[in-house]
């Protein structure tokens, strides 16, 4: 995932912090000259790459309150030159999961009616060029968006979307597994086009999700061996039940080893840090270590 570096916050709103990366300002001043003479000002040009990520925003706000709805974490959204990001950490659950990205494209899905609307009132008002062709440009904007997202192409969101239908069947680390090499194919094909259309700005989305999808097979993996490996007997989740694999699964926030916290009880081996609180593999929740104690493991469920 992209992070917060070389961002600045620019508001808080429902407890989520917004962030804007500074390449988006260079991103705003190559499109916003590019298409110039689409408009007799140039500040209408201004209004509509503004519009644009507004309607990102929104998106991303879709996302982070479907996340928090199931009880999921979602406390920032980093807006990037080729869109923004939703920090969201839904509980390890497919329908929950489906909700908290499924809601994304719904805000789209709400917006098209509404534009439609407003694009009917001006041709009925004989609003000015400037302004019929805004509303015009907006509406085409927040489509290409819904139709370009929802391709089953991981990182997408329907990849991710295919996903999280494919985690009901399969288990959580084979439903990402299977959406990655998806991805993989999903990217070539747009690579094609991109070379076809001779469009730097599609080469660098591809190369951005080429990146996702190669850090989430990745994970894939290893989720597949934590779910292969052998239980811990004495310890479960207080949260899900499920006892911890016995490895070095969890990695030091610090010094970025990793190690296993149960053998080495919530200290790193190798730099010392201490941890209050240990994650669980299964669910994601953190708890305190003496809350793992138990008299049996419990079944974690598919992978």
């Amino acid at each position: 995932m992209p992070t917060r570096n070389g961002s600045f916050r620019l508001f808080k709103l429902f407890g989520i912090d917004v962030y804007l990366h500074w390449s988006w300002f260079i991103v705003a001043l190559i499109e916003i000259q590019y298409r110039k003479n689409l408009y007799t000002s140039v500040s209408w040009n201004v209004l509509e790459y503004l519009s644009l990520f507004l309607i990102v925003l929104l998106h991303e706000f879709g996302h982070s309150l479907a996340c928090r709805s199931v009880g999921g974490q979602a406390n920032q959204i980093v807006l990037w030159p080729f869109g923004g990001v939703a920090y969201v950490s839904p509980p390890q659950r497919p329908g929950a999961t489906l909700w908290s990205i499924v809601a994304g494209p719904l805000v789209n899905v709400a917006l098209l009616p509404i534009l439609s609307l407003l694009w009917w009132i001006g041709d009925s008002a004989n609003w000015s060029d400037d302004l019929n062709h805004y509303v015009e440009a907006i509406w085409f904007i927040n489509l290409v968006l819904l139709l370009f997202n929802m391709l089953p192409v991981y990182p997408l969101d329907g990849g991710q979307i295919l996903r999280s239908l494919l985690w009901f069947v399969f288990g959580r680390a084979r439903s990402l597994l299977i959406a990655t090499v998806i991805g993989f194919i999903g990217v070539a094909g747009l690579v094609g086009l991109a070379i076809w259309w001779e469009s730097p700005w599609m080469g660098a989305i591809c190369i951005f999700m080429l990146w996702r999808c190669i850090i989430s097979f990745k994970q894939a993996r290893e989720l597949l061996r934590i779910s292969r490996a052998p239980r811990r007997d004495g310890y479960s989740c207080p949260n899900c039940k499920a006892a911890p694999p016995m490895g070095d699964f969890w990695r030091c926030g610090k010094c970025r080893q990793k190690f296993d916290p149960f053998t080495s009880p919530a200290v790193c081996p190798h730099c010392n840090t201490p941890y209050a609180r240990m994650a669980c593999l299964d669910c994601g929740t953190g708890s305190a270590p003496g809350d793992w104690l138990s008299g049996a493991p419990a079944n974690p469920g598919p992978a």
